[in-house]
């Protein structure tokens, strides 16, 4: 069975390949202290088709280079732009 992680993808300057952060919670052996972790894996995109700010799907895959051994199944959610634009123009108007 192969690994599979939701994430969200924090640079889409390359092609083909993603960064994407997986978070988890772990609690300290001693303190019981929850801590958030945070995994950053290379995932393949071969159709290009998530942005940066996505929530992915990716599974374990063969080794495509140095860094990537992920591949991404599907796009989950898009990110929600703000629109900022529309209001920075009604601030003008006034």
């Amino acid at each position: 069975m192969r690994r599979r992680f939701v994430g969200v993808v924090v640079s889409d300057k390359m092609d083909k390949t993603r960064v994407v952060v997986t978070e988890r919670m772990e609690r300290h052996p001693l303190y019981k202290k929850e801590l958030r972790r945070k995994t950053k894996f290379y995932v393949h995109d071969e159709k290009n088709e998530s942005k940066e700010g996505d929530t992915v799907l990716i599974e374990e895959f063969r080794p495509m280079s140095h860094l990537k051994r992920f591949n991404l199944v599907k796009v989950l959610r898009r990110k929600q732009f703000e629109e900022v634009e529309e209001d920075d123009q009604a601030l003008h108007e006034a």
